[in-house]
């Protein structure tokens, strides 16, 4: 475990892609925390102002801007405006299915992001770069877990964009002696993540059973992945932000299990006590077929262990979007209610 550390405490610190699912929640940590100031930076493709509302109560300062990350004379202007900063976490990149209609666009803007911030950290507009990568960089998994020291294995153009946005990084951390790390989140799951177009699996399978809808298995459902509660993910982001041992360092962040996709479905029925209507279809181009983390290099850089079981886990999601399903859902309830008993 690295000796020295970085506090959150009393920093200013900036997340781009902070109203989304994983920023919203990495915010909500910093604030408790003790971060002196949290700025935001996003242009609510994914995210969305209701994600922050917790943040904003704990925290009556926090600042959201809506700028262009991918522009660089805006993002100069913004850092400019905002004085000093100690830290950027960058969450923001367009999703993966966008890539496969528009692949140029995608690949172009997720490392535009990313060029931007690393000419911003060398130009010494904030001192430390947590870069969020994805583990799609690997690809599936073969014999052992997915190592830091694996071979990348891009299937897609978003997948490439990553690699490419993590060798940037990394590159001008060493050509520049600049403070920067990489992080590779595997299958983060939980409460606010995005659940209609350009959803992933699990949000899904809960909005089916919600919903009574058709999940779609493409392929046999053996597919796995690595789920790791948010909330875990975020005190491990944290955790590697503290260890100075990070700095120029490319870790994966996973639960270190393997869940295939009909397991999921199974354990998600059982917990909502309702059967989820499902089809098989043809496998999806270049989707990946098992990935499981290696934690290794986390756990030897912090005191980081997961602490959210899978049940527990997708207890707590399950409330989350029951919860707004009812909220939805009350505005018509009381319109029938009001009619039902006469105008």
């Amino acid at each position: 475990m690295g000796s020295a550390s970085r506090e959150i405490e009393g920093k200013h610190i900036l997340v781009t892609g902070g109203a989304g699912f994983l920023g919203s929640h990495l915010i909500d940590a910093l604030v408790l925390e003790g971060a002196r100031r949290v700025t935001v930076v996003d242009n609510l493709y994914l995210g969305t102002p209701a994600n922050l509302v917790a943040a904003r109560r704990n925290m009556g300062g926090l600042q959201i801007l809506y700028v262009d990350i991918s522009d660089v004379r805006s993002m100069r202007e913004a850092l400019f405006d905002l004085g000093s900063i100690d830290v950027v976490f960058n969450l923001a990149a367009l999703p993966l299915p966008i890539c496969l209609e528009q692949p140029h666009y995608c690949f172009d803007t997720n490392m535009r992001i990313t060029s931007v911030l690393c000419e911003l950290l060398r130009e010494k507009r904030y001192a430390t770069l947590v870069h969020v990568s994805s583990s799609c960089v690997y690809g599936s998994m073969q014999a052992h877990p997915l190592s830091e020291k694996d071979a990348v294995n891009p299937l897609t153009p978003y997948a490439a964009s990553k690699v490419s946005c993590d060798s940037l990084v990394l590159s001008y951390a060493r050509t520049f002696d600049l403070d920067a790390l990489v992080i590779r989140p595997f299958s983060i799951y939980g409460p606010r993540q995005y659940a209609r177009q350009y959803a992933t699996v699990l949000p899904v399978l809960i909005r089916c059973a919600l919903e009574d809808a058709v999940f779609s298995f493409f392929g046999d459902g053996k597919q796995s992945r690595d789920f790791l509660f948010v909330a875990d993910a975020v005190r491990a982001m944290i955790a590697l932000y503290r260890c100075a041992d990070s700095r120029g360092q490319t870790v994966n962040i996973a639960s270190g299990r393997e869940t295939q996709i009909k397991d999921l479905k199974a354990k998600i029925e059982e917990l909502m006590k309702k059967s989820i209507l499902c089809e098989y279809c043809e496998p999806r181009v270049c989707d990946i077929d098992r990935q499981r983390g290696d934690i290794t290099l986390l756990k030897s850089l912090t005191d980081w262990e997961p602490q959210v079981t899978l049940d527990e886990g997708l207890q707590q999601t399950i409330e989350f979007y029951t919860q707004q399903m009812d909220d939805a859902q009350r505005p018509q309830r009381m319109v029938a209610l009001h009619d039902a008993r006469g105008r």
